[in-house]
């Protein structure tokens, strides 16, 4: 006899009360359908706000569905075995005070495994997830790469059957989530079977089957080559040619008839409303799945010119004299390196990305350029202001959007905008002009009056490089702005970004998604704290050439970091 499949969902709705009094329900799913056979792995995508975190808290029998029928292992959802079920929530759910140890223990005995009792069990783990060495560490001064794989440790203790993982691999390096995506294979048993939660359309192509759902409802259930070829017959690509890569992208987001477009190595990308190349120069490209995602949400509105970037005075500061400086900044710990001679300018009007895995130390870099941490050594400068001797004027003239979420999650949208004009010297109308200006260029009319806290992820992340540009200023810092929210989101942000820069503020940014770093003006690659190359997109992706054939930037970035790797370790 077959065995049953591992979740079946039958016209499964959900809806929450809205979000203040007298308010609609919120409607989260919307007569889902499908079902997952044993041994398979289901890709979960879909834009900010889809349902797939409440389909996945649904399948681990955490929320009730108001209508329809859940089925988890053969069995209904009310008699799930929580043995059998492995959950990572968005976020991991860690305990960051805890110790590696402590954290996998007591999710162990949670599972019903006193962990003296299964060594082989835990000891694996340890092996699998390269955490051995780590035990007594704290969680939360983990790397990102290593807090998700310890999370997911977490999460399979007990060898489930069935795996939900909710954003496994959000926040993490490209060589990070490749590591976790192995990891998850290793981690799974024979038949087990895996849910994957991404916004990363990369991740999702590596899954046997994908659900597309928007609005709470399935926009398209099936393997990811289906999802690509919704995009079949318009996706074209032609040579970058002497164009900078960033304008190229900048003027086609704009046109009418493009969905979305972006950088391939030496060519633009390009995917349109009708099977119409863009030009003349134009050839047919092969689609992926961020093209088919593209395509299935397309709502036909055209990306406007940036009203963002509209308010930014536009800035001809003398290119000679550099916007951002990092000379010789080093940070220790004790006997611990976290960054170590790091030295790199940024002119005005220049995007600069730092590159790096999670740990290598690009956050820190930029907690001493932004004032918030000393440098055990050298020094940094920003819009011209020491920040050694002025570091107050120097926070004056920046925008800086953390990596976290840092702004008041009990406060409403509304009251973190007032707070943060206030902290950055705009009162009366001028404060009320630029909140305008920000909510209406990020869409966040209608949660004005909502906590921070409760937004959708994609809304936060709006929410914060609002408050980071609010006051216009001629430098721009932006850590991992993108992470976590999908590919249309990502548009929308490097249309912001790019607009800013083409006024004259230097931006200076962190990314995980090479297709992103190929906006920038310039690169730097950090790895175990140092720098190990510099240059243009191009530049780092010749510098490997040697090494992988013709590469990506992604596979630049994995080539470098492997070969400084083995270089150090020799």
């Amino acid at each position: 006899m077959a065995e049953a499949p591992h979740l079946r969902f039958e016209g499964v709705t959900k809806r929450f009360k809205g979000p203040r009094r007298r308010s609609p329900p919120v409607l989260a799913l919307d007569g889902v359908s499908f079902t997952l056979p044993p041994g398979r792995t289901l890709g979960l995508v879909g834009p900010d706000a889809a349902g797939k975190t409440t389909l996945m808290r649904i399948m681990a029998g955490l929320v009730e569905p108001d209508e329809g029928t859940v089925e988890v292992l053969g069995d209904p959802v009310a008699q799930i075995d929580r043995s059998q079920v492995g959950y990572m929530p968005q976020g991991g759910g860690l305990y960051a005070e805890l110790s590696v140890r402590q954290n996998l223990e007591l999710y162990a005995r949670l599972r019903g495994i006193e962990p003296e009792e299964s060594p082989e069990r835990i000891a694996q783990l340890y092996r699998l997830t390269g955490l051995a060495g780590f035990e007594s560490r704290p969680s939360g001064q983990l790397s990102g790469g290593m807090r998700q794989k310890l999370a997911m440790a977490c999460a399979v203790v007990a060898a489930p059957r069935l795996m939900l993982l909710d954003e496994p691999s959000v926040g993490v390096d490209p060589v990070s989530r490749r590591e976790i995506w192995q990891l998850a294979q290793e981690l799974a048993g024979a038949g087990s079977s895996i849910v994957w939660t991404t916004s990363i359309l990369d991740d999702a192509e590596r899954c046997d089957e994908l659900l597309l759902l928007h609005e709470g409802k399935v926009h398209y259930a099936g393997p990811p080559g289906g999802l690509a070829q919704r995009a079949a017959g318009r996706t074209y690509s032609r040579a970058l040619g002497t164009a900078r890569p960033r304008d190229a992208v900048q003027a086609l987001l704009e046109q009418p008839e493009i969905v979305t477009a972006g950088i391939a190595g030496d060519r633009v990308h390009a995917v349109t409303r009708a099977a119409v190349p863009p030009g003349p120069d134009w050839q047919v490209a092969k689609p992926d799945a961020d093209d088919g995602f593209a395509v299935s949400l397309d709502t036909g509105v055209v990306l406007p010119p940036s009203a963002l970037a509209a308010a930014f005075p536009v800035r001809s500061a003398d290119p000679a004299v550099p916007a951002i400086a990092a000379i010789g900044l080093s940070r220790r710990y004790g006997s611990f390196t976290a960054v170590q001679d790091i030295s790199f300018s940024v002119s005005p009007g220049e995007i600069f990305g730092l590159l790096g895995p999670n740990g290598a130390g690009k956050s820190t870099t930029f907690r001493m350029l932004c004032g918030l941490l000393a440098p055990s050594g050298g020094r940094g400068t920003v819009a011209g202001r020491d920040l050694t001797v002025a570091r107050a004027q120097a926070r004056e003239a920046l925008g800086y959007m953390p990596q976290k979420f840092s702004l008041y999650g009990d406060l409403t949208v509304a009251a973190n905008l007032k707070f943060v004009a206030g902290a950055y010297g705009l009162s009366g109308s001028r404060a009320a002009e630029a909140i305008e200006r920000v909510v209406g260029a990020l869409g966040l009319e209608g949660y004005f009056a909502s906590a921070a806290g409760a937004l959708p992820l994609g809304t936060r992340q709006r929410l914060a490089l609002g408050a980071a540009v609010l006051h216009t200023p001629p430098v721009l810092f932006l850590d991992e702005p993108t992470s976590g929210v999908d590919p249309l989101i990502r548009r929308e942000f490097w249309h912001h970004i790019n607009a800013i820069a083409a006024r004259g503020t230097a931006v200076l940014v962190t990314t995980h998604f090479m297709n992103e770093a190929e906006n920038c003006d310039r690169l730097m690659l950090i790895n175990q704290s140092e720098a190990i190359a510099q240059g243009t997109p191009a530049e780092l992706r010749r510098l490997a050439r040697g090494m992988a054939g013709e590469p990506t930037l992604e596979e630049a970035f994995i080539t470098l970091i492997r070969s400084q790797r083995e270089e150090a370790a020799a």
